[in-house]
């Protein structure tokens, strides 16, 4: 007998008959305001029947991938614990953390919404995803989350620290709470975690973000959480998960949601602005520029991403070839869009193409963001058809974050998955 079409054969049946007869129920566990000790919103934990082979969330979410019913899954998941929401607190104003799976928001948002648009007007929802989606779908994962904070909903990003590297994509992502994997609260000497904490702090100053530690157990576990930067705790100190919401301060502002906006839309030269000087040069002038830029990124002591625009696939040249090479075995991520760029120029450099019509193709843009890091050269072909290295570009060197941090959003939103 096949055991493995056995057992996946029982998973379908025992996972149909939970979503059918409404088998799933959540679970809630508060966020508790570390400096005040007030309870100020909760996490919807999802459970499966008691007793069953799918009680866990681990176990129902590993039914739902391998019989491709995520997305049914998380649609009950959401109507679940909002009807739990709006009945179980229906006179006091509460704010909702729930989990969604990276491929739902990229896949089959329109699952999410819908179930949101059920929600009650006193029901405030912050939606959770984790790091490991970043570098998967950069493009998809920020027009997913660019669409649930125009439904009202602020991002958080989960499990930070679990791979440092990850630390990157935060300024990009722009999560209104950061929630810092459990793990850090038990290696609080350890410099990595220091670098995690310091890289996690310098975000949340700079964007006003929350930052959440988890696994709070005990009151030295809460000093822990202190000296990591913490605005919030979550563990079982407080409570390990009820079926109720408690008497809690509702404090909307802290979790409102912050559209990224035009900059999806624009070029990095369009996102200039009022107020900086444009120069012009020769390329050969401003090649120097380019790589000491791709220098910061190298010497950063939190490495950052860089994204690069070259206007045509040509001008990523053998020299460039090996540059990025070595950039890439040294950075989380690094990308190069063009017309004509193949989806990986060079090794482990993430490639774009670009339509000959995209006002980005004549642009060359380099890009460096990261916790500590926010540098770009914008530059804009003015059309001369001599030498390469004579021709004329009108440009901006900048290290204003704002504006760095927009020009890296008008790049990877044209980074379509691989």
């Amino acid at each position: 007998m096949d055991t493995r079409h056995a057992t996946v054969g029982d998973t379908v049946v025992v996972l149909d008959d939970i979503l059918r007869d409404g088998g799933l129920h959540c679970i809630y566990q508060p966020f508790v305001d570390v400096d005040s000790g007030a309870v100020v919103a909760f996490e919807a934990l999802l459970r499966g029947p008691a007793g069953s082979p799918l009680q866990s969330p681990m176990a129902l979410l590993d039914a739902a991938r391998v019989t491709d019913r995520l997305a049914d899954l998380e649609r009950a998941s959401l109507l679940s614990s909002l009807q739990d929401a709006a009945t179980m607190s229906p006179a006091r104003p509460v704010t909702l953390f729930v989990n969604l799976e990276p491929s739902t928001l990229t896949q089959r948002l329109d699952v999410v919404l819908d179930a949101l648009a059920t929600r009650a007007p006193h029901v405030q929802v912050v939606v959770e995803i984790t790091e490991r989606a970043l570098a998967e779908d950069v493009a998809g994962i920020l027009a997913g989350a660019e669409r649930l904070r125009a439904a009202g909903c602020a991002i958080a990003l989960d499990d930070v620290g679990v791979h440092p590297e990850s630390l990157a994509f935060i300024p990009l992502l722009r999560p209104e709470v950061v929630k810092l994997d459990l793990k850090l609260l038990r290696t609080v000497k350890d410099p990595a975690t220091v670098t995690v904490a310091g890289a996690v702090r310098a975000y949340a100053e700079q964007a006003g973000a929350e930052v959440v530690a988890e696994g709070i157990e005990t009151p030295d576990d809460l000093t822990r959480a202190l000296v990591l930067g913490a605005t919030l705790g979550q563990g079982w100190l407080w409570s390990r998960g009820e079926r109720q919401f408690p008497p809690s301060t509702f404090r909307p502002e802290r979790f409102t949601a912050r559209p990224i906006g035009a900059a999806l839309r624009a070029t990095p030269y369009e996102l200039i602005g009022a107020g900086k000087r444009i120069r012009h040069a020769p390329k050969h002038l401003l090649v120097p520029l380019s790589k000491t830029l791709e220098l910061m990124a190298l010497q950063a002591a939190v490495p950052p991403m860089l994204l690069a625009a070259f206007e045509h696939a040509d001008f990523f040249r053998p020299s460039t070839v090996r540059r990025y090479t070595e950039l890439a075995a040294r950075l989380p991520f690094i990308a190069a869009l063009g017309v004509d760029m193949v989806p990986e120029p060079a090794p482990g450099v993430r490639g774009g193409s670009l339509s000959i019509q995209d006002p980005l193709a004549s642009e060359w843009t380099v890009v460096v963001l990261g916790a500590h890091t926010a540098a770009a050269l914008m530059a804009r072909d003015l059309g001369d058809t001599g030498p390469d290295g004579d021709r004329q570009f009108e440009f901006v060197v900048t290290y204003d974050r704002t504006v760095v941090t927009a020009a890296a959003h008008a790049m990877a939103g044209r980074l379509t998955r691989p």
